[in-house]
């Protein structure tokens, strides 16, 4: 199953990263956080990736594109163009990365429907390339392949500022984008959709995901929520950075599954 994962966006409130890498570069660790998400779904053995990109795209596919160079030990016998010799001392073998250019100003729907020609099969999953959580990802495939409907959305509950779901038994009757107040679930990513998704989206560059598609998804009834309870976060601002930088620096950082 494929795991689509939304790299293009601009990332304003964190412009002292932003300004030179895409937010998803921007590190915990030492690592880019794009990284420590495809590693939780890795862990559950799904490592075929599709990254939509946008904004300084190319540093990401410049990461991937050397990744071996980056993460390996390697001898070069210089005045022979093959002559590299790398020293395999990662864990991430058998990652597939599928890099696909979605535009510099295009909506989350715009770019996730401008992906379809790569995702195969009948379902895929998808994630913002900011948030990270200990999700159990397959007890989340379990979930949405048990109510048989087009969308699950990974619904979490602290005091924020994103996209809040109205729930009864599961169902998502309605979904409001950043209300002005929260006071249930709300969005934290780690979809799992049907193809049938992309028939509430377009490629023009003002289609959005939540405001709009996931909205008309909701009133057709068939967006369901799965509760998570666990640990999530998202690098939204600096001080986000800070706090999940602190938390891998002590140890405590409760996203690591693998």
């Amino acid at each position: 199953m494929k795991v689509v994962i939304l790299c293009g966006g601009l990332g304003t409130r964190l412009r002292e990263e932003t300004e030179f890498r895409p937010k998803p570069m921007v590190e915990i660790g030492g690592k880019p956080i794009l990284w420590h998400i495809m590693k939780i779904f890795s862990h559950y053995g799904f490592k075929d990736f599709i990254l939509c990109l946008g904004y300084k795209g190319e540093l990401i596919k410049e990461y991937f594109y050397h990744y071996e160079i980056f993460n390996n030990d390697f001898t070069v016998e210089l005045g022979n163009k093959e002559g590299i010799e790398i020293y395999s001392n990662h864990d991430e073998r058998g990652w597939r990365v599928t890099l696909a250019d979605t535009g510099d100003k295009a909506l989350k729907g715009a770019r996730l429907k401008r992906a379809e020609r790569y995702v195969d099969g009948d379902q895929f999953m998808m994630t913002y390339g900011d948030g990270i959580a200990n999700v159990d990802i397959n007890k989340l495939l379990a979930f949405h392949a048990g109510h048989g409907k087009i969308a699950t959305v990974t619904g979490i509950n602290p005091a924020s500022r994103f996209g809040e779901l109205k729930v009864k038994d599961d169902l998502v009757e309605s979904f409001s984008e950043k209300p002005k107040t929260v006071s249930g679930l709300i969005n934290g990513g780690f979809f799992v959709f049907k193809k049938g998704i992309f028939d509430y989206l377009s490629e023009e560059d003002d289609c959005d995901l939540e405001i709009g598609a996931l909205e008309k998804v909701a009133r057709d009834r068939q967006l369901m929520v799965y509760k998570h309870k666990g640990f999530w976060a998202c690098m939204d601002n600096i001080r986000d950075m800070d706090y999940l930088n602190k938390l891998w620096n002590e140890k405590k950082a409760y996203w690591k599954v693998w």
